[in-house]
């Protein structure tokens, strides 16, 4: 501002200066022209013609210089007015950045939180706003050109056949992965077509017993889950990145379409760990021959047999040649079986670990005993009720209800209007030390209408979620010898990276139990038990880790158990293990639980809880939830 008015008052001096030279003309003998200071010239007195024509003169010259001079001040008044508007300009410039400066600046961080704040807040912020506008627009173009140059541009689908399945990626890695981390996925997919890729495991029962036997097994699709979920809450976009849809974008060609996939089109991978069952190969009949969309579904199983003596989990009853119309032989292509000699069994945590192996970045996963009957339009159904959560990290969990009188023969569909859910857990002892084990669940008609119920605990024989549950939550390889703690174990992970379980409204499966006219037959099946003496003792050190991993046994030193790839198979880091003893009532330390938990979870869990659910739908949010469940009737047996 000073500077303007400098220059302001620089210009009218100049533009004086130059008026007064402009306007002091000379007389022809050389004398200035007199001129009286009322601006009247004077006339010169006398009769002869030299002195008139002399004056003629000097009124002529006078007459010039009174019109030079109202032309210096028209032009002066110009100059200076838009002097006076540049300068009014400036200052206003001038003083809206200095209000700026004084507002943000007296905001900056003392450093005790460490976040910047002011105007280098603001600058910081915007350059995150615009890295994510970019990322957001041209991750679909990434994803494509990624995708494309591994898959066979030429490979398609043949909705109409599916026995023509497309081996055309055979040399893929299936732990190829895109700019962000996030593995790709493809469909139609097998692992048949990584032939010569999977890699040597340890076999753990022998490890644990200092015995060097491997196995040769296939990568897990999300060779790191932590750079998937990169120890905090996934943001939406990063979950919506995993999952295929079984017709590929038309602009990008891309299977990875998140939510623009419709429902009917999204993938379902179906892991199931049978131990010498005679009833695998039904399940996976009831699978794909109830299923009101089978092109969508693939079965993946870890099939633990005596070579000779049992039946092969996809081999039908009757052969192919006799009756190509049996799902089995139908839907071959999308039946991947991963066998292994019965003596190398080690309990269900092992083969389920194989098992998750088997994902290929299908949508949706779903984990299931090998004696479970389906009922017409399952699919359709599990996917319609998780939709309905509106939780992008909702898992559908709970023990199955028993077979008999639950499906009608006639229609395929479910006969019952009742439902169990998970909400019954105690300490138990034993050679492998305290731990929480899951009791029997009550059954009831729902509380909850037109969605399903939130509940505290997962449960191993049925579970249905978004496939990057499995990429995220893998069976951990070191926990040979264990039934009973893998569902806490399981549980406590993917809650501690964000994920929220829920039992189903209605059931779509029911469970073959060794009991009533089951009973003969299903205790006839074998169990990996029988190999207890050849592993002893190597289930009490997995355990330890078990236990370790999710701070159930504060008690022991963690030198104690086995930290192997412990970040690879522990917590994530959207919630602590604390507020999920806190809330629920478990004492680590004195290994006690409030009882009653049932009753809160039936009438106020889901209503209290769902209130947090964030409003992109990506979990609930515990820092919001304030509660501790104590036992109302602690004096009841």
């Amino acid at each position: 501002s000073l500077l303007c008015f400098a220059l302001v008052t620089h210009n009218e001096t100049i533009m004086e200066a130059r008026s007064r030279r402009r306007n002091a003309p000379s007389s022809a003998n050389g004398t200035n022209g007199g001129h009286i200071g009322n601006g009247i010239y004077d006339v010169a007195s006398g009769g002869d013609s030299d002195s008139r024509s002399a004056a003629r003169m000097q009124r002529k010259a006078k007459r010039k210089q009174r019109v030079a001079k109202a032309r210096t001040r028209r032009r002066s008044r110009g100059r200076n007015n838009n002097t006076a508007g540049m300068c009014l300009i400036s200052t206003v410039i001038f003083l809206l950045y200095f209000l700026v400066c004084l507002v943000f600046f007296s905001n900056l961080s003392d450093g005790s939180d460490g976040e910047a704040r002011g105007m280098r807040g603001l600058v910081k912020k915007t350059k995150e706003k615009l890295k994510r506008f970019r990322d957001k627009h041209r991750r679909g173009a990434t994803l494509a050109e990624e995708e494309g140059a591994i898959i066979d541009s030429n490979s398609s689908i043949d909705n109409n056949s599916n026995d023509n399945i497309n081996n055309s990626n055979a040399n893929d890695n299936p732990s190829q992965t895109t700019a962000s981390g996030i593995p790709i996925g493809k469909w139609p997919v097998s692992i048949r077509d990584e032939e010569g890729m999977f890699e040597e495991i340890p076999h753990i029962g022998y490890a644990y017993m200092g015995k060097d036997v491997k196995m040769t097994v296939p990568r897990l699709w999300a060779d790191d889950p932590v750079a998937i979920h990169q120890n905090k809450l996934m943001s939406r976009e990063r979950a919506l990145s995993i999952g295929t849809c079984i017709t590929p974008d038309p602009k990008t060609n891309s299977n990875m379409r998140g939510d623009k996939c419709p429902l009917s089109e999204r993938t379902i991978f179906v892991a199931i760990a049978s131990y010498r069952d005679w009833q695998c190969r039904d399940t996976v009949d009831s699978i794909l021959s109830t299923a009101a969309h089978p092109e969508r579904v693939r079965v993946g199983v870890v099939d633990q047999i005596v070579d000779g003596v049992d039946g092969s989990c996809d081999v039908p009853h009757v052969p192919c040649s006799d009756d190509p119309d049996q799902p089995i032989c139908l839907y071959k292509n999308q039946i991947d079986v991963f066998q292994m000699d019965a003596e190398l069994a080690v309990g269900p945590v092992f083969a389920r670990h194989i098992g998750h192996r088997l994902y290929r970045g299908e949508y949706y996963a779903m984990q299931s005993d090998a004696h479970v009957t389906f009922t017409r339009g399952w699919d359709d159904d599990i996917v319609s009720q998780i939709e309905a959560t509106g939780d992008e990290m909702a898992v559908l969990s709970t023990y199955l209800t028993d077979i008999k009188n639950s499906i009608d023969p006639k229609t395929g569909l479910s006969k019952r209007h009742t439902r169990p859910i998970m909400c019954n857990t105690e300490y138990e002892g034993g050679g492998q030390g305290k731990h929480l084990r899951h009791l029997s669940q009550p059954e009831g008609f729902p509380d909850i209408s037109g969605m399903p119920q939130l509940q505290p605990y997962w449960a191993a024989g049925y579970s249905f979620s978004r496939g990057h549950f499995v990429a995220t939550v893998p069976y951990d390889l070191y926990q040979p010898m264990v039934f009973q703690g893998e569902e806490m174990s399981i549980g406590l992970r993917g809650f501690t990276i964000g994920y929220d379980y829920f039992a189903p409204e209605r059931s779509v499966c029911f469970h073959s139990y060794a009991i009533g006219e089951n009973s003969v037959a299903r205790n006839k099946v074998p169990h990996f038990w029988e190999h207890a003496q050849t592993f002893k003792g190597t289930g009490v050190k997995a355990m330890k880790r078990l236990l370790g991993i999710v701070n159930m046994n504060p008690e022991v030193p963690r030198s104690e158990w086995d930290h192997s790839e412990e970040e690879k198979y522990g917590l994530g880091g959207a919630r602590e293990t604390q507020k999920f003893y806190d809330v629920i009532g478990i004492d680590v330390v004195n290994k006690t639980t409030q009882r009653h938990l049932c009753q809160f979870v039936h009438n106020k869990m889901h209503k209290m809880f769902m209130k947090s659910l964030r409003p992109d739908g990506m979990g609930i949010d515990y820092s919001k939830i304030d509660f501790k469940w104590v036992d109302p009737r602690p004096n009841d047996e």
